[in-house]
């Protein structure tokens, strides 16, 4: 991927060759075109970010392919019930599946009894991605990681932290910094990000983990204070906010974003994959979804199947560490 091939460039050379004796690479695989109306599986409501990337490859392959692309829309149970919906899907190459980090990679480890498994799933890219930001009610008076760090080492518990929800991926993120630095926080669940967000700025919690939208605003405008990003790199739309890397010696290796690519079902044949792989990296490269995904702060991170799928191992064997130290255990609602 865009980001990660220098950090995975022997990782994913090595997935690439254990696969080619199984999975040859036709010359035209590229070629392979749909027979039907392709159906597009946003396992999430309509209007977030998964659901935006889903009609953003919708738009994509039918001006493309020539042909008509529908997205369907079925949320529940944090993303795993449109999941497990799509890998009972023919593997035809007519459906295509939009994940992002809570049912593809969180989801194996926190949900009791999940109704489907990763080797169900055959990853094909990603397509973007999006920094998490860790932020501070002004009333705090903390302005930095290291700030914050120090202050909860003298009075453990003594600061709340919100996020969008149990198990998600900005609740993670406070879990694992924690872990890290040793610290403790209260956490305070809200029902989604825009609750947190509105707690955060009433002062109802201190600390706010978040997506790095709608946070960045709220901190330009002085309603909020920035104290850092969750990916290695700061953000192209937020130079001056540190990385959490930068902050403290113990985050050295931290890194968690937002991330929003499409899978298909295992056993899809491989010129499929290929040509559909090679729709989103075209889709990725036209300059009005460039503008579209660069004023949300995200990036774009086209890879080949086989990065997509080393990326995809790496996250969950990351997120399975975090939520087995912390003893997270859910029920698929």
């Amino acid at each position: 991927m865009t980001r990660s091939l220098s950090r995975r460039a022997v990782l994913s050379g090595t997935a690439a060759l254990s696969t080619s004796p199984l999975w040859p690479r036709p010359a035209k695989s590229a070629d392979w075109r749909p027979t039907d109306t392709v159906r597009i599986i946003v396992p999430t409501a309509p209007g977030g970010s998964t659901d935006v990337i889903g009609r953003y490859l919708a738009q994509h392959l039918q001006q493309a392919w020539g042909i008509s692309a529908v997205v369907e829309n079925k949320s529940g149970g944090g993303g795993t019930i449109g999941t497990a919906y799509y890998v009972q899907q023919k593997p035809d190459g007519n459906s295509i599946l939009v994940g992002n980090p809570g049912p593809n990679a969180v989801a194996f480890s926190i949900f009791r009894s999940l109704p489907y498994k990763a080797d169900q799933l055959q990853p094909v890219s990603n397509a973007i991605r999006i920094p998490n930001i860790v932020s501070a009610h002004p009333s705090s008076g903390i302005k930095s990681i290291k700030e914050l760090i120090t202050y909860l080492r003298a009075n453990p518990d003594k600061l709340n932290y919100g996020t969008s929800g149990v198990g998600q991926s900005p609740h993670l993120t406070a879990v694992w910094f924690m872990q890290l630095t040793g610290v403790k926080m209260t956490h305070i669940p809200f029902r989604g990000a825009g609750p947190a967000l509105t707690g955060a700025l009433g002062g109802d919690v201190a600390i706010l983990f978040d997506n790095l939208y709608p946070s960045l605003p709220q901190t330009e405008d002085g309603k909020l204070v920035a104290l850092a990003v969750t990916t290695p790199e700061r953000s192209f739309k937020a130079p001056n906010i540190p990385t959490m890397r930068e902050s403290a010696p113990e985050l050295a290796n931290f890194d968690v974003s937002s991330w929003f690519g499409m899978f298909m079902q295992a056993g899809t044949p491989r010129p499929i994959v290929d040509a559909y792989n090679a729709a989103i990296k075209t889709m990725l490269e036209r300059d009005d979804i460039k503008r579209n995904i660069a004023a949300i702060g995200a990036v774009p991170d086209y890879g080949t199947p086989e990065q997509y799928s080393a990326f995809i191992d790496a996250e969950i064997k990351k997120f399975a560490g975090i939520i087995n130290k912390e003893g997270l255990k859910m029920d698929v609602n």
